[in-house]
C-alpha cells in the first residue's frame, strides 16, 4: 500500500471504531510521535506500543467521523500528509465538536513506518475530562 492508501485505511479504521485491527497497518519497528499530546508529548516505539495505545481508546467514550480529508501526496511515494477534521462525539455526555488534525505518514514495504500526529489534544482532553463528571 502507498502512504496515501495507508492514511485512508487508518482513518477508516478509526472512524469505524475497529481499533483492534489498526496495529496490523504498522511496521514492527514503527515510530509514532504525538507532539501535542497532553499533559506531555507521546512517542510510541514499535507495533506493540501502538497496539496498547489503540487498546486504551476502546475504553474511552469517544467516536470519530472523519471530514474534510485532503491527502497531499509528495514527490516521495512513501510520504503523504493528511489534513482533516474529526467530528467528535463523546458518548457519555452526547457532546459533539470538531477537532482539526494534520498527520505526516511515512510508509515502508506497504506498512506505516513513521507518523507525526498533530491533533487538537487540548480540546479532546477537555471534552473527555467532562465525560466523567
Amino acid at each position: 500500500m502507498s502512504a496515501a492508501d495507508l492514511i485512508h485505511q487508518l482513518l477508516d479504521g478509526l472512524a469505524s471504531g475497529k481499533w483492534a485491527g489498526l496495529p496490523a497497518l504498522y511496521a514492527e519497528d514503527v515510530h509514532v510521535r504525538i507532539p501535542l499530546a497532553l499533559p506531555e508529548p507521546v512517542t510510541l516505539h514499535g507495533r506493540d506500543e501502538v497496539a496498547a495505545h489503540f487498546a486504551g481508546l476502546n475504553s474511552m467514550p469517544i467516536r470519530f467521523v472523519v471530514e474534510n480529508l485532503v491527502v497531499h501526496e509528495t514527490t516521495d511515494p512513501d510520504v503523504a500528509i493528511a489534513e482533516f477534521d474529526y467530528e467528535v462525539h463523546i458518548t457519555t455526555t452526547d457532546a459533539r465538536f470538531r477537532a482539526s488534525n494534520i498527520q505526516f505518514l511515512r510508509a515502508r514495504d506497504g506498512l506505516i513506518a513513521e507518523t507525526h500526529d498533530y491533533h487538537d489534544h487540548a480540546r479532546l482532553g477537555a471534552a473527555l475530562a467532562n465525560s466523567t463528571s
